[in-house]
């Protein structure tokens, strides 16, 4: 009897261990590349994942340059879905996304998987009608993705992130590590039933940034920019709007520019930078008001100080150096000289102070050194005017009183009048108002970087010189009825070099320029317009015509009062 139970239990066992071994063998041998994947699905992962980039604002905190948003994608796990329904699953995904069906089906039948992207940027329509369908295996998921709402607006300064993530150009490149936020290492735990994230730590999120620029002096710039541009057949063109006390950039308008969510589609890699900060140009006779306001400011001159230009022109050793079209003036006084933009009076102004005079208030303003602004940019160290000072080299001295033969950018030229229009202060310039995270907030305090650059004497006569060139013959496209506004157009031609040409020299191709600041005696903007090769001859029937327009938007919608009425023109 005791046999009998025995070899029951013996059976029994042997029995258990032939139902376990026979699902082993199903399970290793013939279900074994499934579970294997399974096995290395569920197995956890490190990778680092960042935070929430932050966004960025303008000015008033509620228009956005740049976010993040979550946009739903399509992805299948193939190892839930049962075979009879894989053809009727491709079929109805296909009607939804647009998708063959012979592109989808494939993914349906992938062994082993549980990730099969079918698509990215779902719409509305198709993420609620996938939502409808009531299939195992079909998912939607949420993939961050930086999102640029003006498409092209402020392209430039924005600048974009690149496939790997990273940002590039503008804001999002100067500003990626802020942007980005550090990254955290987390486990990523793959299931079955979907995507589940263990993390370790939390990430940290990204800060938002706000600009010091403002939304509707962005967009109004851009607009005159591009009809500027088709209107004087320029190639290009930039706008910068500042506020002379602050620093505060107002605008940086840019033309081409080029749409964010698609600069994978731009072969020509230039029009991602921003023109005003790194491309350097000779500037011409909007350099003048600096060159005198130097001599001014060191008492060589005053504006009722007279040169009498007989020539037209000024023969140096080697070289003759005229004013436009040769003309020349007769007796003019400080002041006419920057109403009529003779070069050769600016010379007798640069003779006045001397080489190294002149040399010590370039560096003084700024112009042989980086900007200093929280964005990408580039300078010239002119170097060429340091060997000039060495050898005692007059020409580089001459031509650089009238803004030939030193190399700037645009940004350059407005920190420098923002300096004129504020009295004499170099001022920092800013396109940062201030920087938000989850812990802190740091904001761009005004900042003086010199003081007293030029005085307030100074400034104040080499303004009413500039109202005078304003009201003048050659820049009256720049006037506006019942504002005093100071001013200065310029028109140099471009070295070969600018255009890529591998010669010395210049070519018959300009940039046409004019910069300025109103109301002149209470000064709330100054603007600096600058075009292109246009196909105008000067600068007064191209960027003096365009000042005007952004100038006279902005005083409207600052409401700013008129400094005179027409009444009392007529009166006097």
């Amino acid at each position: 009897m005791s046999n009998i139970r025995i070899n029951c239990v013996l059976f029994v066992l042997i029995l258990m261990c032939g139902i376990l071994l026979s699902r082993l063998y199903y399970l290793q041998v013939e279900k074994g590349d499934r579970y294997k994947a399974m096995a290395r699905g569920q197995q956890s992962m490190v990778q680092e994942i960042e935070g929430k980039r932050g966004d960025v604002y303008f000015n008033d905190g509620i228009n956005t340059l740049a976010l993040t948003e979550e946009i739903p994608y399509l992805f299948l796990s193939p190892e839930e879905i049962e075979d009879e329904f894989e053809e009727e699953i491709s079929e109805k995904l296909s009607s939804i996304v647009g998708i063959e069906k012979e592109e989808i089906l494939p993914k349906t039948k992938v062994e082993g998987s549980f990730y099969q992207v079918v698509k990215k940027d779902l719409s509305d329509e198709e993420y609620n009608q996938i939502q409808e369908l009531d299939y195992s295996g079909i998912y939607i998921g949420k993939e961050a993705k930086r999102v640029y709402p003006g498409k092209d607006f402020a392209a430039q300064v924005s600048g974009f992130i690149n496939s790997e993530n990273e940002g590039q150009y503008g804001i999002e490149g100067y500003f990626d590590d802020v942007l980005s936020g550090k990254s955290k290492v987390i486990k990523k735990t793959v299931s079955p039933w979907g995507f589940l994230f263990n993390t370790d730590e939390e990430s940290t999120n990204g800060a938002d940034i706000y600009l010091t620029i403002d939304y509707n002096i962005q967009f109004k710039s851009e607009k005159i920019l591009d009809a500027a541009i088709k209107t004087y057949e320029a190639k290009s063109g930039s706008i910068i709007v500042a506020d002379p006390y602050t620093g505060k950039i107002l605008a940086l308008a840019q033309s081409p520019r080029f749409d964010l969510n698609n600069y994978a589609e731009i072969n020509d890699y230039t029009i991602y930078q921003n023109s005003a900060t790194q491309f350097l140009f000779e500037p011409g006779s909007i350099f003048k008001p600096i060159a005198m306001s130097a001599a001014l400011n060191e008492g060589k001159i005053t504006p009722e100080t007279t040169f009498n230009d007989e020539y037209g022109c000024k023969q140096y050793a080697d070289y003759r150096v005229c004013n436009y079209k040769e003309r020349s003036y007769g007796l003019s006084t400080m002041s006419q000289i920057l109403e009529n933009s003779i070069n050769t009076g600016m010379i007798f102004v640069e003779e006045q102070m001397g080489h190294q005079a002149l040399y010590d208030y370039i560096k003084k303003f700024g112009f042989m050194e980086d900007v200093n602004l929280e964005f990408p940019t580039i300078y010239s160290t002119n170097s060429n005017l340091k060997e000039a000072l060495r050898y005692n080299i007059d020409v580089s001295f001459g031509t650089a009183s009238f803004g030939q033969g030193i190399m700037v950018t645009p940004m350059h030229m407005v920190k420098a009048y923002c300096a004129i229009a504020n009295g004499g202060d170099l001022i920092k310039l800013s396109v940062v108002d201030r920087i938000e995270s989850d812990t802190e907030e740091k904001v761009f305090e005004k900042e003086v970087e010199r003081e007293n650059v030029v005085s307030l004497k100074t400034s104040t006569d080499i303004t009413k010189m500039l109202v005078n060139v304003v009201n003048g013959s050659y820049s009256k496209r720049a006037k506006i009825e019942g504002y005093y506004i100071a001013g200065k157009s310029g028109t140099s031609q471009i070295p070969y070099s600018s255009l890529g040409e591998n010669k010395s020299g210049y070519s018959d191709q300009t940039w046409q320029s004019f910069i300025g600041f109103a109301p002149a005696y209470d000064p709330k903007f100054v603007v600096l317009v600058k075009l292109d090769s246009p196909s105008t001859t000067t600068s007064e029937y191209s960027a003096a015509p365009t000042f005007r327009e952004i100038s006279k938007y902005i005083l409207d919608y600052y409401k700013i009062p008129f400094d005179y009425s027409l009444e009392e023109v007529t009166n006097k």
